[in-house]
């Protein structure tokens, strides 16, 4: 007899945390590739608004807006029987506590499961609100492409002594006001090890080496696709794999076996 499998929940994350297990992660776009992706076993699939770049064409994801994210987030639902749908609340779109409750409420009826915004201890209360309506939220901390103009481009984080203290401190912060998964990008894999140790939320990793309790990649870098520059972490799965299925079915298997990253 033919069963549904289980949905993955946050709960399960965190179980999945405890028993050591990693968790492979992917972002998704559409309804085509989010089928692939749930087929492959991955466990979270996000609807990043890193479409502005790699759907949009443009040079930074600063103009995705709303719209964009709640037409993406509704198809990707609609490929999905078992991977946990996440969403990007987009830039300035979550400024203020009943802003942001009303833009996590449309992904939510879209179809995500929880929703990510670019966090550190000044998110805090939004991170805290959301929570207390009910709304799972993951925190993404280090590099942060809506801070790109400000960061001054799209490099490393956290590699100063000062500046990994404070992020470990938002961290801690974020998980204590509710955030229930935190994402880390482009962070030192020691930094990142140490904030994995220390809160009990699971950490998916990005650039952040092999430590974290997942890891996730854009699509399109996994598949060779991408405009532009590919980032230094990524890689292209397609070059072991005979078809697009294969490769996912790769990624999944590297980051189960703790494959990838390599530790380096």
């Amino acid at each position: 007899m033919h069963t549904e499998p289980e949905p993955i929940t946050v709960p399960r994350l965190r179980a999945m945390k405890q028993e050591g297990r990693p968790i492979a992660c992917l972002t998704a776009y559409d309804a085509s590739f989010a089928r692939v992706l749930d087929e492959a076993g991955i466990d979270l699939v996000l609807v990043g608004d890193s479409l502005g770049m790699v759907v949009q064409g443009r040079e930074t994801t600063l103009a995705v807006t709303v719209d964009d994210m709640v037409y993406h987030t509704r198809c990707v639902a609609r490929g999905l029987r078992r991977a946990l749908l996440v969403a990007d609340l987009p830039f300035a779109s979550y400024a203020q506590p009943a802003q942001a409750l009303d833009n996590a409420a449309r992904l939510m009826r879209a179809g995500a499961r929880v929703v990510k915004l670019e966090a550190s201890a000044n998110q805090a209360e939004i991170v805290r609100h959301l929570g207390a309506q009910g709304i799972p939220v993951c925190a993404h901390l280090g590099l942060r492409p809506q801070s790109v103009h400000k960061l001054g481009g799209y490099r490393r984080q956290g590699a100063g002594e000062a500046e990994a203290a404070q992020m470990l401190e938002d961290a801690a912060l974020l998980a204590r006001c509710g955030a229930d998964l935190l994402l880390l990008e482009c962070v030192p894999p020691r930094l990142a090890a140490e904030i994995r140790a220390n809160v009990e939320v699971p950490v998916i990793g990005i650039g952040a080496g092999p430590d974290c309790d997942g890891q996730i990649l854009v699509l399109y870098d996994l598949l060779g696709v991408s405009l532009g520059p590919v980032p230094p972490f990524a890689r292209n799965f397609m070059n072991a794999a005979p078809d697009i299925p294969g490769a996912v079915s790769a990624y999944v298997a590297a980051v189960r076996g703790r494959r990838f990253p390599e530790r380096g």
